[in-house]
Parts: C-alpha cells; sequence; structure tokens
C-alpha cells in the first residue's frame, strides 16, 4: 500500500502509526498492494478554509476525505491493466482539534486519531453515515479495523 503523508501543521504526530493503520485498513478492504492514499495533516485554520469552500461549512473539523472515485462500501474496484495504480484520494485531519475533541469525549488522543484516519478512508471507500443504517455499518467497520491495529473506537 503506498500512504502518502504530509504534515503541514505543528502538533506532533505518529506519522509511521498513521501510515500503518492507513495500509492496515486498505488491505483488510481487500485493494491491490499498490493502491494509493494521501493523509494530509493540517492547522485548524486551513482545515476551517477547506471546510468552508468545499463542504459549504464554518470552522475547523476533524477529518475531512476527497475520493477521487465513486466507490461503494465492500466492492473493491478492479485494478485497471497496465495501467497506473488505484488513487483512493485525500484524507485531510486536523490534529490540534482531534486533540480538543479527544479531551472532551475523555478519550486516548491516538485513539481518536485512527479514528479520523480510518474514518477518513472508509469514506473514500463510499462508507457513509447519513442514514442510521450506514452510520451503523461504518461504526463496526471502524470498530473493527481499529481493533486490527491495537486501537479502539472512542
Amino acid at each position: 500500500m503506498n500512504v502518502f503523508f504530509a504534515d503541514e501543521q505543528d502538533e506532533p504526530l505518529p506519522a509511521d502509526d498513521l501510515r500503518h493503520i492507513a495500509a492496515v485498513v486498505m488491505e483488510a478492504e481487500g485493494l491491490a498492494p499498490n493502491t494509493e492514499v494521501t493523509v494530509l495533516a493540517v492547522a485548524d485554520e486551513q482545515m476551517a478554509d477547506y471546510n468552508e469552500r468545499f463542504m459549504s461549512r464554518e470552522g475547523p473539523t476533524d477529518v475531512l476525505a476527497f475520493p477521487i472515485e465513486q466507490l461503494k462500501p465492500g466492492h473493491v474496484p478492479a485494478p485497471p491493466v497496465n495501467g497506473p495504480p488505484l488513487n483512493l484520494g485525500d484524507v485531510i485531519v486536523a490534529p490540534a482539534y482531534i486533540k480538543r475533541q479527544a479531551a472532551a469525549r475523555q478519550v486516548a488522543y491516538d485513539d481518536e486519531l485512527a479514528l479520523m484516519v480510518t474514518h477518513g478512508i472508509l469514506h473514500l471507500l463510499g462508507y457513509d453515515h447519513k442514514e442510521d443504517t450506514d452510520a451503523n455499518a461504518m461504526e463496526t467497520r471502524e470498530v473493527q479495523l481499529l481493533k486490527m491495529v491495537g486501537r479502539t473506537r472512542p
């Protein structure tokens, strides 16, 4: 799995752990070994800008996902023959926001951060939480995936 990680903010991050989590999620979802994803860590100000520009919402948020393909949960796309690897898209996280959110929820920061990366990748794979049934399926999958990397879903 090809996990491209960029850190454009000041909060200390376990970059290797986040790459590992992303790779485990993609592998567990049955994606080809050369599948690509980008995880970008940004400051609250940049996240607020992305949230307003692309989601029409004010202020920062914990995670945004920008898929390249329109995928469906549980349906693994066939790798292109003699073509480039599948690129899922971008997951953007705001570690300072996630740290405050973890403190407010009284959960471990590392668990919350792992959840946001997992949650973002699942969005790239077509998971959603607009309807209760879809939200339950997404949360169940998050619990399973986080367990694989020794984390819990807060």
